[in-house]
């Protein structure tokens, strides 16, 4: 591969470029040549990368001057939602609320605005935030909106809360059952409260209108625009369905999505058949190569599988939504027809169930990559198992600082340990591909970063970071959220670094994050995105 790339280069001198960016700090995240202060671009790839680009600029050739400004390469978010991002700028942001009173207030104006049923949606609460730390019940939306049903999606998304309209149109009541892998919160008296976990949710939001293709187009394009601001140039969007992809497809066609998008199929189902019969679609823009699957719930809704019970709800051991043999079901189809397989675990139980189905079909080191994503709790004897059969871990930094508020309770000392444990992975040369979440968590990877370094809070609390033996240095933290995000989606030998040949997807940031006080992180801007030497984002005059 440096024989090819080094080749391309010396057949490049004395190209004239599209695009010159120089006097920038580069961190390139090529071992090759991790450092230089210019870039030049041509046909939407790297043309040269060094020190000096001067030979490259001709009378067509834009030249900007970074003034000093860090330059890497742009962020991969390697487990986001595109459309719930979309969705999250149209509804109810109760990301920063303190208590289900101030949850309600928001519902009560919303409802003020909103013709008489229909619904009002919001998403981001946070019971773990407010004053009692207990879930809600649908009484306190019912006062708010009385003739409008409510369903407010939990931050993590793995649970919600429904107001009684909502409940009387899904036709939920006392004597509801369980759904498999989820869950109705009941009172004393087994009526149901509102609050939906997992699986159990489908019962109210099947009866949500469906959205229109206009909508999830508009949704997707306020997402992409998003991203690209805060410097992301490709997303890996967990969970996607037919109309979605069909949406990105249009999106590209008429020039208006400014993020490479790599889709994980999300679950079984028709698409699943067709793809199947297909094969991979890979392209620039958009590749469709993956299925996402859902092994568990969630830590703070006590969903995620556990071997042993909650510490703070004994008896409780959270939801299996997929078994092993499912699991090793789809990975067999997956296998057959060159598709990944990323599996949403997030409990050691379920890592570990996972493992297995996994092991059972990959037997040893391999190059199929498939992924668990979150990977957030795992036991001790199941870390070296990710090496074992060459599983990527594709884990979200800022989970961590989020959770370290309450993840002791629900884990104890002992086994929060195993808990986010980057440095555990990366000592068994696991690799790690970095992301948000988002909406679960801000989509700007910044913060993701600083979480990354630090396990600190954006106050810088606890002092020395949670579990600070798990922290990354610097530079695994870049190479987390871009080469290694990269790999993740077999495109490594297109992205991920810059390196001549690559495609030239890179930002330009206020701040050196390789360098400045942690705290400075967080005030760093984007002000440049470029994908495939395109400015797809500037702050610059």
């Amino acid at each position: 591969m440096f024989f090819i790339l080094a080749l391309i280069g010396a057949l490049a001198a004395g190209e004239e470029a599209d695009l010159v960016v120089r006097g920038a700090r580069i961190y390139t995240v090529d071992p090759n040549r991790p450092a230089a202060s210019a870039i030049a671009v041509k046909g939407g790839r790297i043309l040269a990368v060094g020190d000096s680009v001067e030979p490259h600029i001709g009378s067509r050739t834009r030249v900007i001057e970074a003034r000093g400004r860090t330059l890497v390469p742009g962020f991969i978010d390697s487990h986001g939602h595109m459309e719930g991002l979309g969705l999250s700028l149209e509804t109810l942001d109760l990301r920063h609320t303190s208590s289900a009173q101030e949850v309600a207030a928001l519902v009560a104006k919303a409802a003020g605005a909103t013709p008489r049923s229909e619904w009002i949606r919001g998403r981001s609460w946070d019971q773990t935030r407010w004053p009692d730390k207990a879930f809600p019940n649908a009484a306190i939306l019912d006062r708010a909106a009385p003739d409008h049903p409510v369903y407010l999606t939990r931050v993590d998304g793995h649970a919600g809360w429904a107001n009684s309209k909502a409940l009387a149109i899904a036709g939920v009541t006392a004597a509801t059952p369980d759904p498999s892998g989820g869950k109705i919160i009941r009172d004393n008296e087994g009526r149901p409260t509102g609050v939906l976990i997992d699986r159990a949710q489908g019962l109210v939001t099947h009866k949500i209108p469906p959205s229109t293709p206009e909508q999830i187009e508009r949704r997707l394009e306020r997402a992409a625009r998003e991203c690209a601001r805060l410097g992301l140039t490709t997303v890996h969007d967990a969970g996607a369905g037919a109309q979605v992809i069909e949406a990105y497809r249009k999106l590209i066609a008429v020039g208006r999505l400014p993020v490479r998008i790599y889709a994980m199929i999300g679950g079984e189902g028709d698409l699943w058949r067709r793809y199947l019969e297909r094969g991979p679609e890979i392209g620039e823009r958009l590749t469709v190569r993956s299925i996402k699957l859902v092994a568990d719930g969630a830590l703070g809704s006590r969903g995620a599988a556990l071997l042993a019970p909650y510490s703070d709800e004994p008896g409780n051991t959270g939801l299996e939504i997929l078994t092993r043999e499912d699991i090793e079901r789809v990975a067999r189809a997956a296998l057959a027809r060159g598709f990944q397989v990323n599996t949403h675990a997030i409990g050691d139980r379920a890592n570990r169930t996972v493992l297995d189905a996994y092991a059972a079909l990959l037997q040893g080191p391999n190059d199929r990559r498939f992924r668990i994503e979150h990977a957030q709790v795992i036991a001790p004897a199941d870390f070296a198992r990710f090496r074992q059969c060459s599983v990527v871990a594709s884990m979200q930094a800022t989970h961590a600082t989020s959770d370290m508020r309450w993840a002791e309770a629900r884990l104890g000392q002992e086994r929060a340990a195993g808990a986010y444990a980057w440095q555990t992975l990366l000592r068994h040369g696991v690799r790690i591909a970095n992301g948000s979440d988002f909406p679960v968590e801000d989509p700007n990877p910044l913060p993701g970063f600083y979480a990354s370094i630090t396990r600190q809070d954006a106050a810088g609390h606890p002092g020395g970071g949670w579990f600070p033996e798990q922290r990354m240095t610097r530079e695994e933290a870049l190479r987390s959220w871009t080469l290694e995000g990269a790999w993740a989606a077999f495109e490594e030998s297109t992205k991920g670094s810059l390196t001549t040949g690559k495609l030239a997807d890179f930002i330009l940031l206020s701040h050196n994050i390789m360098e400045v006080p942690p705290s400075q992180i967080l005030k760093a801007r984007v002000v440049l995105t470029v994908l495939g030497g395109e400015i797809v984002h500037s702050e610059l005059e």
